[in-house]
């Protein structure tokens, strides 16, 4: 957080010749062999006909997470989403259309989106309208006929109405998020929901271009590279492309009247990456201070876990209040106000650790937390030369951070709880001080190469780090990762 055949061409003379006749002890032969070929195509030439199709089923309506069982949903990948979003702020009310492109893990006869609130209009599957059923936020399409397995698919949902806000299971706020003429979306856990149909899972991330039209003078921002502004008929459309995958709980929109600025790196690749930073003018006097840290940031953030994983970054500065908390929306983090630039270290962190290297499942979310706090404590021994290991003391004797281990949170409403920061950045610690600094900074970035742009778990980690380091490390991860108790204090 934080095909036409053609008509057949007439024969030439040639072709209307009679065959020549074989000779005589040649025709005696074809005699003997006719039989024996014939016999050869009844018995051992024909091929075996083909097995039917398995028989088309529905896709799950969920993918079975630990948490949030419901969430996702089986049967298919997506590998693109097309936003076209339509919003007045004045009235809060949004429409729109979502293409969605997706490969069948299945034959599929029918599959379900996620969707809360909203009403569903014209909804086609491959260009043909498609059946919809519903049933709280789940959609369940039946398409026209049924989808091969391996088949690419392409949906088309038209929708309209006031996007919702929702409560998750520590009764915090999100989806979107509406405050006069300023509105924004934050998606952790279940929030893209509110605005967008999609298979609302981290384990299965997606290309984005998102399109949002609102009326001049306002500003829309969201995710990747700004492509495109256009303003017609008194409304302005802002074109976003994020090409590397994204997990729907990263997408985000920020409307209102935001001072924005946009500029390009010298590195890497001859293009550079985007800076793309919106303030909020009511902010703007601190908001643009930290703005200017986010060179500096991200300069040691390529130092220390390796090349930045993505075309774009920026931030996103609002006001107090426009959201409770900081959410690593990807590309450029959305900050409910100025903050401290520990708190920019942590969330463009997360830019390596959650956004490209995503969990796969809710229960690993200390691969989120855990190494984005570690961030902050190695900020601070490099940038203001305090040791990682105060950090560490401060963290072992905060009483909130030993509630649960952090990759076993005891429920959905612990799944940002502190033990999940704190003790997740413990963790890291122990495993630097049992391998050394040279084996972990290597493991870092190795880690952050090894699964860019994909899903990974805790099961995934530590076996990486065992192999990386050529050690026996489980009771490192026994004592720290998944023992229930506090362990005594570590001498060094």
């Amino acid at each position: 957080m934080h095909q036409d055949q053609s008509p057949r061409r007439p024969q030439s003379p040639a072709a209307r010749r009679p065959p020549r006749t074989a000779s005589a002890p040649l025709a005696a032969a074809l005699l003997i062999l006719v039989p024996v070929l014939g016999g050869l195509t009844a018995c051992e030439g024909q091929s075996e006909p083909a097995a039917p199709p398995a028989p088309a089923t529905p896709g799950a309506a969920g993918v079975g997470d630990p948490y949030f069982p419901g969430l996702g949903n089986g049967g298919y990948d997506v590998t693109h989403y097309g936003l076209t979003l339509d919003y007045t702020p004045a009235t809060g009310r949004l429409d729109a259309t979502t293409r969605i492109t997706a490969r069948a893990r299945q034959r599929l006869s029918s599959f379900n989106l996620d969707l809360a609130g909203l009403t569903v209009g014209r909804v086609t599957v491959d260009g043909e309208p498609a059946r919809v059923r519903r049933a709280e936020a789940e959609l369940t399409l039946v398409p026209h006929a049924a989808i091969g397995r391996d088949a690419t698919f392409r949906t088309v949902v038209r929708y309209s109405g006031v996007p919702r806000v929702m409560l998750d299971s520590d009764r915090v706020r999100e989806g979107w998020l509406r405050d006069g003429k300023r509105s924004v979306a934050l998606g952790q856990p279940r929030g893209s929901m509110a605005w967008f149909p999609g298979n609302h899972h981290p384990s299965d991330k997606a290309a984005y271009d998102i399109k949002v039209t609102v009326p001049k003078g306002q500003q829309a921002i969201s995710n990747g590279e700004l492509t495109r502004v256009r303003t017609a008929g008194g409304r302005t459309a802002f074109s976003w492309h994020c090409a590397e995958p994204m997990a729907s709980y990263l997408a985000t929109v920020a409307v209102g009247p935001y001072r924005t600025k946009t500029s390009r790196t010298r590195t890497p690749g001859p293009a550079g990456i985007q800076v793309h930073t919106a303030v909020d003018p009511q902010v703007a006097a601190s908001g643009d201070g930290l703005v200017k840290r986010i060179p500096a940031v991200m300069k040691w953030g390529e130092r220390t876990f390796g090349p930045y994983p993505f075309s774009a970054t920026g931030v996103i500065i609002g006001r107090p209040g426009d959201a409770d908390y900081n959410l690593e929306t990807q590309n450029r983090p959305f900050l409910p106000g100025p903050s401290g630039v520990e708190i920019l270290v942590h969330e463009l962190a997360h830019q390596w650790f959650g956004n490209s290297v995503t969990p796969k499942s809710w229960r690993d979310m200390w691969l989120n937390e855990g190494f984005a706090e570690y961030a902050e404590w190695l900020w601070a021994e490099d940038m203001n030369g305090v040791p990682a290991k105060s950090s560490f003391d401060r963290a072992y004797d905060d009483p909130e951070n030993w509630g649960f281990p952090p990759a076993r949170p005891p429920n959905a409403a612990q799944l940002l709880g502190r033990p999940v920061y704190g003790r997740g950045a413990m963790v890291l610690h122990q495993l630097r001080r049992a391998v050394g600094d040279e084996e972990f900074f290597a493991l870092l970035r190795g880690w952050a190469r090894a699964y860019r742009h994909g899903n990974a778990s805790t099961a995934d980690f530590t076996a990486f780090a065992q192999k990386r380091t050529d050690r026996d490390l489980t009771p490192l991860w026994d004592t720290w990762l998944y023992g229930s108790g506090k362990p005594p204090r570590p001498a060094v």
